[in-house]
Order: structure tokens, then sequence, then C-alpha cells
């Protein structure tokens, strides 16, 4: 996995892990280009990284749950003459509570954000990640995304999408050394689990950014990527156990984990 001389793009970069995947990108030499709709917290970030670590940190305030925002997200990084080698498709949000009582504008933003905008990302950046051939094509996906998440439920869809969606790409491009690579984070302590917290959903404990960031470094650095990653032995048990259990018992288990 090559760092120095690349230059990384992250979306959702203005907070929790995408501002940490931005922070272990730089430290190990990697320019980088800053993505989401807080401009003014791009710009202090990507301050601090230049300050740091002495690299290019460029911040694009954009909203990726408009339509087509994908391809204008190229057109802007390739209108200021920026090559990307690698992607990490980070942004995305969630909530709580049954679909029934859900804002139906919520949802279809959480869907547009969630599977659209990383379906839309990918698409318009994997050609060149292809060619290049010495980043990586990374997108988040959730533990949820294992089984069904009542009380989560189109939160858990979406990330069962781009989890599939990953692993797919992944072998779709197996030919080339492009890594690809889904990475699926238990509890977290971000802004998202200031909204769900741990102690409501009865997650136990909660990985840090760096936590999960790092993972996500290994995972890439290994001789033979995998196409998924769970950070945490106690998630990796968790993503097991729907191979192991009837349907019916992992639904009424997760019901039961999501307070349903």
């Amino acid at each position: 996995m090559s760092y120095q001389g690349t230059v990384a793009l992250i979306t959702g970069a203005s907070s929790g892990i995408g501002t940490e995947f931005a922070r272990q990108w730089a430290q190990r030499g990697a320019d980088v280009v800053l993505v989401a709709r807080r401009l003014d917290r791009l710009e202090q970030l990507a301050a601090d990284l230049e300050a740091a670590h002495g690299v290019t940190a460029t911040p694009i305030a954009a909203d990726l749950s408009r339509p087509g925002a994908g391809e204008a997200l190229r057109a802007e990084v390739e209108a200021r003459g920026i090559a990307v080698q690698t992607v990490i498709n980070n942004a995305g949000f969630g909530g709580f509570g049954p679909f029934a009582k859900q804002d139906p504008d919520e949802i279809a933003r959480m869907i547009q954000l969630n599977v659209v905008a990383v379906t839309e990302v990918s698409r318009a950046f994997l050609p060149q990640l292809v060619a290049d051939g010495r980043g990586a094509l990374v997108n988040v996906a959730s533990l949820a995304a294992y089984q069904p998440a009542p009380n989560m439920a189109v939160y858990g869809a979406t990330k069962a999408f781009v989890l599939s969606l990953t692993e797919a790409l992944a072998y779709e491009t197996r030919a080339s050394s492009l890594r690809v690579l889904a990475v699926s984070p238990g509890a977290t302590g971000t802004e998202f689990n200031d909204v769900v917290g741990q102690e409501e959903l009865g997650m136990g404990r909660v990985a840090t950014p760096a936590e999960i960031a790092a993972a996500t470094r290994q995972a890439l650095e290994r001789g033979n990527v995998p196409p998924s990653v769970v950070p945490g032995l106690t998630n990796k048990a968790m993503a097991l156990a729907p191979r192991l259990l009837p349907r019916r018992a992992m639904l009424a288990m997760s019901g039961r984990v999501f307070k349903a």
C-alpha cells in the first residue's frame, strides 16, 4: 500500500472516522482531499494536517446527498488538477426508531447519501484508481450490514448494500493492483453514536475513530487484502453469527440488541 506521493480523497472528513482517516493517511505522507458540507471544519483540519505533516490538504465543500454528486466531485477534483489514487467513502448517517415513525424525507436523504452517493463516487473514480493501482477504494459499511436491524431498518439495509457492492467490486478488480475494501465498524465514538448511543443499544465497548482507521490501514497493508474487514473481536463474532444461526433466531437477537 502506497502513501508517499499519492492523494487520498476522504468523504465525511469533517469529523469522526473521516477526520482520523485523513490524519493517518497524512501522517504517512499522503496528500489528502477533504470532502464534507462544513467548509470551516475542513479548512481547520487542512491547516492542521499541513502544519503537522508537510502534506497538501485540499478542502472541498460538497453535499453528497444531491443526485449526481459523485460525478460533480470528480469534475471538481479534476478541475483543480488533482489526481487521486485512494478514495475513502466514509460519509453517511443513520437514525433510530420504528420505520413507520421515521421522517420520509430523512429516509430519502439516508438512502441518497449512504447508497447512491457511495455508488456514484465509486463509479466516478474507479477507472482512474484501477489505472493507477497504487491506492485503494475503501467504503465504510457497518456491523449493522450483517443482519437486519430493527429500529435502524433503513440504515442497516443501506450498509448491507455498501458491503455487497464493495465485495463485488473487489472481485471485479482482482486482476489489478488496486485494493478494494469494505470496513464494517461496530459502535464507535463519533457524532453518529451521539444520536444512537451504545448505552441505549447495549453495544458494549465503543471503539475510537483512530482504532477504525488503523484497522483499515492494517487490512490494506496485508499482502492479500480481504474484500471486507470487521474491526474488533466481539464485532467479528457478531458478524459471523448470521451464518451460524437460523434467520428467525438472528432476527430475534437483533431485535433485542436494537431494542425493538
